[in-house]
C-alpha cells in the first residue's frame, strides 16, 4: 500500500509539473478535475502519465486528451518544436507544409505547428482546409518542401488524433520525396522531441501562409492525368467519404476526368469528427458501407466507392450476380496491377510481405520487374531501391498507389479513378470486375486471402503467442510440409511459413493492440471452374485459420 502512495504522489507531482507548463486552458481544466477526484480518479491519472505518446515511423497517434499519452495541444507543441529542430539541424531549408482532416483538434494542431516553424523563422504553408491526406503528399513534391505534416488519425476512432510527417526531396531525396519518414529520422525526430525544454520557451510566430484552392486545382488535374484520355466513361458510380474529407476533391476528380460525378450517400456526405452513423469509421469494418450499399441498390449502381475519412484509402463494392459484396484489397489490388499492365505501363510493381502472391506470380509471367517490402507504403514507395522506377504499389489495407510521381504514398482518390476507368472500358464490353478476376483466376490460380486479427488488452498476450509460434513452428500446413520458414527479426517482428500452396505470414500489429496472421492458399482452377476452385480455397483458408489459431495458443 506504501509503494502505490509513493507512485500516486509521484503521478502526482508529475501532473502538476505538466499542468504548469500545458498551453491549453481547456486541457488544463481537464486535467485538474482528474486530479481533484484521487484517488478515485488514480488509474485514470496513471494511464494519462504512463509515458509520452512515442514518435514512430507512423508519427503520433493517440485519444484526443491532456497528459503526455494523449493528443493534445502541448503534445503537438513539443512534436512540432522537436521537428523543426531536428530539420534544422539536418541542414533542411524549405518551408514546412501543413495538412489536416476535420477531426476534432486537427486544426487547432495545424496552426500551433506552423505557428511553431514559423517561430524557429521556417516558412509555413498550411492547406488552405481541411483535406485528403494524397494532397499534403502531394504538396510536399509540388511545392518543394522540406517537410510536410499532416494532422489526421485516418480511420481511427473519433476520440483518437494523430502527426504523420513526410520528408522532401531536400532531405528525404528523390526516392523518398514526398513519402513518409522511415528509420533513422524517425528516431532523429523523437529524441529532438525529448530535447524540448518548457513549452512556455518555444517561440510561436505568425499563423503562417494560407495556401490557396490552386493547390487542390493542381492535384486534381494531376490526378486526371492518371488516366488515359477518350476512354470510356459511361458508369454510375456510388461514393462514401464515410464523414471524412474525401468528397468535394473525388466528385472535382471525376467530373474533370469525365464521369458522371458519383451519388453520395448524403448522410455521410460532409465531415463530421463524431462520425454519426458509423461505429468505426473504417470500410473495412462490418456495417460501415452498409449505407453505401444500400444507396447502390437502390440506384442501379455499376460500382460503389468508398474511402476512408482521411481519404488515403479506397474500399470497392461490387455486385457479384447474387449481392454487393466488398472486394478485399488484394482483389482490386491485382485489378488496378493488371489494368495497368494492359495499359503497357513497365516498370516495378511492389506489394508487402502480407498481402496476396498473385501479383508476383503475374509480374513474373508477364516479365516485369517486382519487389516485396515490409508493411507500411512508407516502405513500398521505396521499393527496389531506385534500381527501377517504381509505377504501381499496394497493400491488402486498401492502399493503392497508381501514380507515384503525383503522390508517393496511398492515395484513395485516383485509385478510385482508376478503379472506375477500368470498369467503364469492361462495361462497353458488357463485362464487370468479377469477371476479370475469373479471368486472373483461370490463368494465375485462385488465390484466396483471410487474416486472423485478435484485438487484446494486455500486450504481453502477443508477445507470448510470437514466443510460442518461434519455439514451437509449425512443420505443416493443411497436412503439407512448410518449405520456407522465415523470421524477419531483427529487422521486423514477423514469422512467414510457406507450403507450396500455401502461406501465413504472423506479426503484431504496428498501430492497435491486435496480433495478426496473413492467411494465403492457391487453388489451380481446373477444367475452367473458377467457382469450384473458390469454394475449395475458401475450405482450405478456414482450416487454415484454424491450424494458426492453435499454433499461436490463441
Amino acid at each position: 500500500m506504501a509503494a502505490d502512495t509513493e507512485d500516486l504522489d509521484s503521478i502526482r507531482e508529475r501532473a502538476e509539473r505538466w499542468l504548469a507548463d500545458d498551453p491549453d486552458p481547456a486541457d488544463r481544466a481537464e486535467l485538474r478535475a482528474v486530479l481533484d477526484d484521487l484517488p478515485a480518479s488514480a488509474p485514470e491519472l496513471a494511464d494519462r502519465f504512463a509515458g509520452p505518446l512515442t514518435f514512430g515511423t507512423a508519427g503520433l497517434r493517440g485519444p484526443l486528451r491532456a497528459g503526455p499519452n494523449g493528443m493534445n495541444l502541448a503534445v503537438v507543441t513539443q512534436a512540432a518544436a522537436g521537428l523543426v529542430a531536428w530539420l534544422a539541424a539536418q541542414g533542411g531549408t524549405g518551408p514546412l507544409v501543413i495538412g489536416y482532416d476535420a477531426r476534432h483538434g486537427s486544426r487547432q494542431f495545424a496552426e500551433r505547428t506552423a505557428q511553431v516553424a514559423t517561430g524557429a523563422g521556417r516558412p509555413a504553408l498550411l492547406l488552405p482546409r481541411p483535406l485528403p491526406t494524397p494532397v499534403l503528399a502531394y504538396a510536399v513534391r509540388q511545392l518543394g518542401a522540406v517537410a510536410g505534416v499532416m494532422v489526421t488519425a485516418s480511420h481511427n476512432p473519433p476520440q483518437d488524433n494523430g502527426y504523420k510527417v513526410y520528408l522532401g526531396a531536400e532531405l528525404g531525396g528523390e526516392l523518398g520525396a514526398g513519402a513518409q519518414i522511415v528509420p533513422p529520422a524517425d528516431a532523429g525526430i523523437e529524441a529532438a522531441i525529448r530535447a524540448v525544454g518548457p513549452l512556455a520557451e518555444v517561440p510561436l510566430g505568425p499563423p503562417g501562409q494560407v495556401l490557396g484552392d490552386e493547390l487542390v486545382a493542381g492535384y486534381v488535374a494531376r490526378a486526371v492525368e492518371v488516366l488515359p484520355a477518350n476512354g470510356p466513361r459511361e458508369l454510375r458510380v456510388v461514393y462514401t467519404p464515410l464523414h471524412g474529407v474525401g468528397a468535394a476533391v473525388l466528385t472535382a476528380a471525376f467530373a474533370a476526368a469525365g464521369f458522371p460525378v458519383p451519388g453520395v450517400v448524403p448522410d455521410q456526405a460532409e465531415p463530421d469528427p463524431n462520425f454519426p452513423t458509423v461505429s468505426f469509421p473504417n470500410p473495412e469494418e462490418p456495417g460501415a458501407v452498409d449505407l453505401l450499399v444500400a444507396l447502390a441498390e437502390s440506384t442501379d449502381a455499376d460500382l460503389a466507392i468508398a474511402n476512408d475519412p482521411d481519404a488515403d484509402r479506397c474500399a470497392v463494392a461490387v455486385h457479384d450476380g447474387t449481392g454487393w459484396r466488398m472486394l478485399r484489397g488484394d482483389e482490386l489490388g491485382v485489378l488496378l496491377a493488371d489494368h495497368l499492365m494492359r495499359r503497357g505501363v513497365t516498370g516495378l510493381y511492389a506489394t508487402t510481405i502480407v498481402s496476396s502472391s498473385l501479383l508476383r506470380a503475374m509480374c513474373t509471367a508477364r516479365n516485369l520487374p517486382y519487389d516485396e517490402t515490409l508493411t507500411g507504403f512508407k516502405w513500398i514507395v521505396r521499393a527496389g531501391g531506385g534500381a527501377e522506377p517504381l509505377v504501381f504499389g499496394y497493400e491488402e489495407a486498401l492502399g493503392y498507389c497508381v501514380a507515384p510521381e503525383h503522390v508517393r504514398d496511398k492515395d484513395g482518390i485516383t485509385a478510385a479513378l482508376t478503379v472506375a476507368e477500368l470498369a467503364a472500358g469492361l462495361k462497353a464490353q458488357g463485362r464487370t470486375l468479377t469477371d476479370r478476376l475469373d479471368e486472373l483466376a483461370a490463368e494465375f490460380g485462385v488465390h484466396h486471402t483471410d487474416q486472423l486479427s485478435v484485438r487484446v488488452d494486455d500486450l504481453r498476450l502477443i508477445a507470448d503467442a510470437m514466443a510460442r509460434i518461434r519455439a514451437a513452428t509449425p512443420t505443416t500446413l493443411l497436412g503439407h510440409p512448410i518449405t520456407e520458414a522465415q523470421d524477419l527479426l531483427p529487422e521486423a517482428d514477423v514469422i512467414i511459413l510457406r507450403t507450396d500452396t500455401a502461406r501465413v505470414v504472423i506479426r503484431p500489429s504496428g498501430t492497435e493492440p491486435k496480433l495478426k496472421a496473413y492467411l494465403e492458399v492457391v487453388e489451380p482452377v481446373t477444367d475452367g471452374d473458377v467457382a469450384a476452385a473458390r469454394s475449395r480455397a475458401a475450405q482450405a483458408v478456414a482450416a487454415l485459420r484454424t491450424e494458426t489459431a492453435t499454433a499461436l495458443g490463441i
